[in-house]
């Protein structure tokens, strides 16, 4: 599938086209999840974690966009997860890819027509909050949508009332019982010593943040920073899901002009590989729990 034109004047899709990806994929698979999962740069392999697994290139299911960014694997896996039947994204899609911000939420809509009734969100993300450290994970109590505030927006345009209504509220985005629930689980798997919990504010990328922008965003509240993630939260909400979000912090960003420190992607990928056990042990028994 070609990369999509990133004017939010075009690629409206229908709700029989969402219902046709939908309904490919019952037809070819058994499972009826509950649960779906988007894994961020790196953690793909939370996907691993599924037993009696369906796993479906994005390239073989009809009107699927497909991922181009290294750590991104490109695979719909449906599978059991402690007893509990899943849907995971290994590799989920990104408005500087090309596409245009109603692509890069898709999926979330196709999951809403499989049954699904709780979406989880994990990224890779830069620390903004001065007292993080890398290889924190952060829960996401809120969000700061940038390309929203310049109007890309998935919810612009024709609104399917079969989904949602047109105005949703987006200040309980982020489910309250299940923050708490992350937080015990957390604690119980020894992970609360680097559990963090703050603002994920949302840029369009691809290019990591000036100093200055760092510092704007320090002002605003944010307490990392990434290139996803929003904009699936927001249809999630829109279509009724329960949300939790999860960040790992894999990098702190540079406020200081003195700093010889860069961000860069590969960095982002050696930090997810360190933490990618506690993240999954994490995911894995918070969904007991749901």
């Amino acid at each position: 599938m070609e990369a999509a034109s990133s004017s939010s004047s075009e690629c409206r899709y229908s709700y029989d086209e969402y219902k046709e990806t939908a309904d490919w994929l019952l037809a070819h698979t058994k499972l009826r999840p509950k649960v779906a999962i988007i894994c961020g740069s790196g953690l793909g392999s939370l996907g691993n974690l599924l037993g009696d697994t369906d796993v479906f290139p994005y390239k073989d299911i009809p009107r699927f966009p497909i991922s181009t960014v290294p750590g991104h694997a490109g695979r719909l896996v449906f599978g059991r997860l402690q007893g509990c039947e899943c849907v995971c994204m290994q590799g989920r899609f990104h408005f500087y890819e090309g596409y245009d911000i109603h692509t890069v939420t898709y999926p979330v809509r196709v999951f809403k027509l499989l049954g699904v009734e709780t979406l989880i969100v994990t990224n890779a993300a830069g620390g903004v909050n001065g007292s993080y450290n890398v290889g924190d994970i952060m829960l996401i109590k809120d969000h700061i949508n940038m390309p929203g505030f310049a109007g890309q927006n998935p919810l612009c345009g024709h609104n399917d009332d079969r989904f949602g209504v047109r105005f949703p509220c987006m200040s309980d985005a982020y489910d309250r019982e299940l923050r708490a629930l992350a937080k015990q689980t957390a604690e119980e798997q020894g992970c609360g010593s680097f559990l963090q919990e703050g603002v994920y504010c949302m840029l369009a990328g691809p290019t990591y943040e000036t100093i200055a922008e760092c510092r704007v965003l320090q002002t605003l509240g944010a307490d990392a920073v990434g290139m996803s993630t929003v904009p699936e939260v927001v249809v999630a909400r829109h279509c009724g899901l329960r949300v939790a979000g999860l960040s790992l912090i894999t990098n702190k960003v540079v406020t200081d002009y003195g700093s010889t420190e860069k961000a860069n992607h590969e960095e982002v990928l050696r930090t997810t590989e360190l933490r990618t056990q506690d993240l999954q042990r994490l995911v894995s028994n918070l969904i007991t729990k749901i």
